[in-house]
């Protein structure tokens, strides 16, 4: 008994003090953030661009996201929304010099790359300088690198330009050997979102399909290359044929870069563009830092009409949803607000998303629909909007997407397993059932799907199909014939969509924006961002239980992630699905 209270009592002891120690961090953090003074640029600033975090569509504003995880690393993440409106706001900043774009760690899709590249050839317009540097460059982050007016490597550094491929990961064999048998029923004979648990390779249509999004985006990468390089496109495909660009010195031979330069090299050129003495300090802010700098103040007139962007990113699934995931509930709930507020006078749908549950994006579509017949809807497409994604924006009035874009998928899927084999002689679990009918256990682990059961699923998403293409024909002006035949779960690039009528015009989100502004007429206005962001205490609730494990997973597995993360997207699966492939790795 003694043993037992003391026990209990070290018990209780650690918890009282693990609670006042969390206690007193947060009180920390607060009050750090509290007494944070305002940001003020010097004359003579260069803007330091270093996009060495995930970037993704909105900025996650809480000021308690640079301790995201609980590392206290206080690295900021980044939003493509943040740096496109920083880049803007340092082109008229007087006090801003230049952009130093540092690119040794860069982690964005081609698409993400694309849009900064963007606002970035805008900036150049104000006459300031760009510098590009790496310590080693990928091709996105060269991609990015070729808008810069002078462009540097480390001399000992590296460039592999050798063109893109996509990866696509089989796990047939692995359930072959758990004993597994993943049920799959598709609508097209390009949606292939289930050949990696039923095929070892690809299939030709899907392959096909691959060869000419992946073609399209790598010819738009070397196009827009060679107009910044002065090398011509034939060359740079030479060079990729080749395997002739690896190194530093091999790049710079090729004029793919404009020298080698080590970092106090670097600085020493940059103090000169600045006027800054070699003995001082350069004067130079981050963008994170940058965004606390106040923007000018707006027009009395301005805060009167909103245009609402409405960031929808990640997997579309039932319910609510969460940080990278899409919900129905609370993404609907969104839109449904945007519609019904008389000061919002157009609604900008930003979709990065590869779909999920067909039907959470019914119900997706439609609030989608519902407001486009009060207001009009602006569609813009991030690194990929296709299957669900492209589903819930088909009625938008007007669809943009980057050249680099990745969209269509129109089709749908059902996968069931049958663990019968893994449960019975793997690990020794048996089952046994009772039922009312003949098919009430339908959807069990433990048992084949039956004649009659597969025909009816496959009727389902048939008929799932058939409203999916119905919807996409109302809204792009098409019959169901035509659509059909673009569908059937093919995969675009969005200068290939765009041909076909898939999509409207290539830009990214601020060319909606202004595509927004331009139909809804205002002369005045200012952005407002949906959904709410969830409430920086609950945040921190959420680090402490579910989402910090899976961050630090990703961290640990670093490029091994995707791997697990079939696994665990299976799992998630429920009902018909309209979705991309699950992992397919474009480097």
């Amino acid at each position: 008994m003694k043993s037992f209270l003391k026990f209990t009592l070290a018990s209780l002891l650690g918890v009282l003090l693990a609670s006042f120690l969390m206690f007193l961090i947060f009180a920390g953090i607060i009050g750090s953030l509290s007494s944070e003074k305002p940001v003020v640029v010097e004359p003579g600033t260069i803007l330091v661009a270093s996009f060495n975090q995930p970037i993704t569509d909105r900025n996650p504003e809480s000021p308690l996201s640079a301790f995201s995880g609980f590392d206290f690393s206080g690295e900021m993440g980044l939003g493509l929304d943040m740096i496109i409106e920083n880049i803007a706001k340092a082109r008229d900043d007087e006090n801003i010099k230049g952009i130093l774009l540092d690119l040794s760690n860069m982690n964005a899709g081609i698409a993400t790359v694309g849009e900064i590249r963007n606002a970035l050839v805008a900036f150049k317009d104000s006459g300031k300088f760009i510098i590009a540097h790496a310590d080693a460059f990928t091709q996105g982050s060269y991609y990015l690198a070729s808008v810069a007016d002078s462009l540097y490597i480390t001399p000992e550094g590296e460039l592999f330009f050798i063109g893109l491929s996509a990866e696509a990961i089989f796990v047939k064999r692995m359930l072959d050997k758990l004993g597994i048998e993943a049920q799959v029923l598709r609508q097209g004979e390009y949606k292939s979102a289930a050949e990696m648990f039923v095929n070892e390779k690809l299939s030709d249509a899907n392959r096909a399909q691959i060869q000419a999004y992946l073609g399209s985006i790598w010819n738009e990468m070397v196009a827009t290359i060679s107009g910044s390089r002065g090398i011509p496109a034939d060359e740079l495909n030479r060079l990729a044929d080749g395997m002739l660009i690896s190194s530093a010195q091999s790049a710079f031979e090729a004029k793919l870069v404009d020298g080698l330069r080590y970092q106090d090299e670097l600085l020493s050129e940059l103090k000169s563009l600045t006027g800054t003495e070699e003995s001082k300090d350069l004067k130079s802010i981050s963008l994170a830092k940058y965004d606390k700098v106040p923007k000018k103040r707006a027009e009395k007139g301005l805060a009167k009409n909103k245009i609402a962007v409405v960031y929808a990113s990640g997997n579309i699934i039932l319910g609510e949803g969460a940080e990278g995931v899409i919900g129905s509930e609370d993404f609907s709930k969104a839109i449904r607000k945007a519609r019904r507020d008389s000061t919002v006078k157009a609604i900008v749908l930003r979709v990065n998303s590869g779909g999920g549950s067909a039907l959470a994006s019914e119900i997706i579509w439609r609030e989608v629909k519902l407001a486009s017949e009060v207001k009009p809807v602006i569609a813009s497409m991030g690194d990929v909007a296709a299957s669900g994604g492209y589903y819930i924006l088909t009625h938008a009035d007007k669809i943009f997407a980057t050249p680099n874009t990745i969209t269509g998928s129109i089709g749908v899927i059902g996968l069931l397993p049958n663990m019968k084999k893994f449960m019975n002689d793997k690990i020794g679990i048996t089952s046994d059932v009772v039922k009312t009918n003949q098919h009430s256990d339908l959807g069990s682990i433990f048992r084949p799907l039956a004649d009659e059961e597969e025909t009816a699923i496959q009727n389902e998403t048939g008929r799932v199909y058939d409203t999916f293409i119905t919807h996409v024909a109302e809204g792009r002006g098409m019959t169901k014939e035509e659509v059909d035949k673009l569908g059937r779960g093919h995969v675009y690039s969005a200068v290939d969509a765009k041909a076909i009528g898939l999509v409207d015009e290539l830009g990214g989100l601020k060319e909606a924006i202004d595509a927004a502004v331009e139909v809804a007429g205002l002369s005045s206005y200012r952005i407002v961002k949906y959904p709410e962001l969830e409430d920086p205490f609950q945040k921190i609730i959420n680090e402490m239980t579910g989402q910090a494990h899976l961050r630090k997973l990703k961290n640990a597995l670093g490029e091994q992630y995707p791997y697990i993360d079939i696994l665990i997207e299976m799992e998630r699966m429920e009902g018909i699905q309209a979705r991309m492939p699950y992992q397919l790795i474009v480097r």
